[in-house]
């Protein structure tokens, strides 16, 4: 993977890791399908949700992109 994103990942869970509720991590784990370019267009606010796939632009996914973001 991209070393961006395992560094974005790595605080996140330091962060939000005890906190993360299971719809959370169910967003979490959508995101996680993804590609390390999307996934990185997604954090850096490059794409949207529907840019990247029509069916991650629902609510569990976009609350964890922006916990992601709050972690840069």
């Amino acid at each position: 993977g991209l070393l961006e994103n395992d560094l974005f990942i790595e605080r996140f869970f330091r962060r939000f890791e005890a906190a993360l509720t299971v719809k959370q991590a169910q967003g979490l784990s959508a995101l996680m399908e993804l590609s390390d370019n999307d996934l990185l267009d997604l954090h850096m606010a490059r794409k949207t949700l529907a840019q990247v796939d029509s069916e991650l632009d629902r609510v569990d996914v976009s609350e964890v992109l922006s916990m992601l973001r709050e972690t840069r």
